[in-house]
């Protein structure tokens, strides 16, 4: 019996879906807190979804999860995903994080903004950070969670890495206070900021 539990588990902490690299399960429950009821904005969301389809389960049927992205084919894959795991609390949003306004979405509307392996990939990663606190409501909290080793040989290329000191700066000329750094996995440093 101890270990169908612990089988149970597991399954329940990878659902739905998981990535070895960045424990989403983990990450949004015990670090972030998402809780049940709330709003939540994972911008720039991805293919993989992990951290959309996790935030859906955490907030049930009560809250609700923007999944953005500027690829239509990710949110697409993305929507089909939730659909097949049962989660319809989960809306795709096709915008450009990079241009302030552009998400569709009520402005200071969300309890959390997840910003996951995501501003490495811009050279306007303040416009995004802009952008994100624009959809948070006062005393909503920006997650931000990046490379922080770019050795690996799966990891992007080294001269895309940001340097954690720099969006704390930017965090805090945009009026969010730094709540909290913590590690994200093996290769990424993850910082809540609060409005």
């Amino acid at each position: 019996m101890e270990t169908q539990t612990n089988n149970q588990t597991e399954k329940e902490n990878k659902f739905p879906g998981g990535n070895y690299l960045l424990d989403a399960h983990n990450i949004l429950g015990n670090i972030v807190q998402i809780k049940g009821g709330q709003i939540v904005g994972d911008l720039g969301a991805g293919g993989a979804a992990y951290f959309t389809l996790q935030s859906a389960k955490l907030v049930g049927d009560q809250g609700q999860v923007y999944a953005v992205d500027v690829l239509k084919n990710v949110l697409s894959n993305i929507h089909s995903k939730a659909q097949m795991t049962g989660l319809y609390n989960v809306k795709t949003v096709w915008s450009n994080l990079e241009v302030y306004g552009a998400a569709k979405i009520p402005e200071e509307s969300l309890d959390h903004a997840l910003l996951v392996n995501v501003l490495f990939q811009s050279k306007k990663y303040p416009e995004i950070i802009r952008e994100a606190v624009r959809l948070l409501k006062p005393g909503g909290q920006l997650t931000v969670i990046d490379w922080s080793d770019m050795s690996p040989n799966f990891a992007p290329n080294q001269a895309l890495q940001l340097d954690r000191e720099e969006i704390i700066n930017i965090a805090q000329n945009l009026s969010l206070s730094l709540r909290q750094e913590f590690q994200a996995g093996a290769y990424h440093f993850g910082l809540i900021f609060i409005k």
